[in-house]
């Protein structure tokens, strides 16, 4: 499947497809993945610890980072290609995820703030 028909080198070796590797063409070359198709694993150049992934496609992420090509942030990060971290109070978040832009916590009812560590006052409430 990984090779070109009828094709060749001069030692008689076959030639393989793009992104094909092998003796016999079976697998696929470092930085691609899917045999026998063999894509490339297109992993972020900032989010990935290196430029080759698995079988799947899935790139190896920092720990801040997440997706197939680690081109998002991971959960409990905001503001990709930064993906700082979150930081919502433990007590006054619903968990330590935040909007993924603007890295706003979901707070409880009656806490405010971006990491939801204020008490919501009147003033909050009724800004008029």
């Amino acid at each position: 499947a990984g090779t070109q028909p009828e094709v060749c080198d001069f030692l008689g070796r076959c030639l393989c497809h793009p992104g094909v590797a092998g003796l016999q063409c079976d697998s696929c070359q470092p930085g691609h993945h899917s045999f026998p198709t063999c894509q490339e694993c297109n992993c972020d150049a900032v989010g990935s610890v290196e430029r080759t992934c698995g079988p799947s496609g899935q790139c190896l992420c920092h720990n801040n980072y997440a997706g197939l090509s680690c081109d998002q942030c991971a959960p409990g990060y905001y503001s990709y290609p930064s993906c700082l971290p979150c930081q919502c109070s433990p007590d006054g978040s619903q968990h330590d995820i935040c909007e993924s832009v603007s890295g706003q916590c979901w707070c409880q009812t009656g806490v405010t703030g971006r990491q939801c560590d204020r008490c919501l006052s009147a003033a909050d409430s009724f800004p008029y």
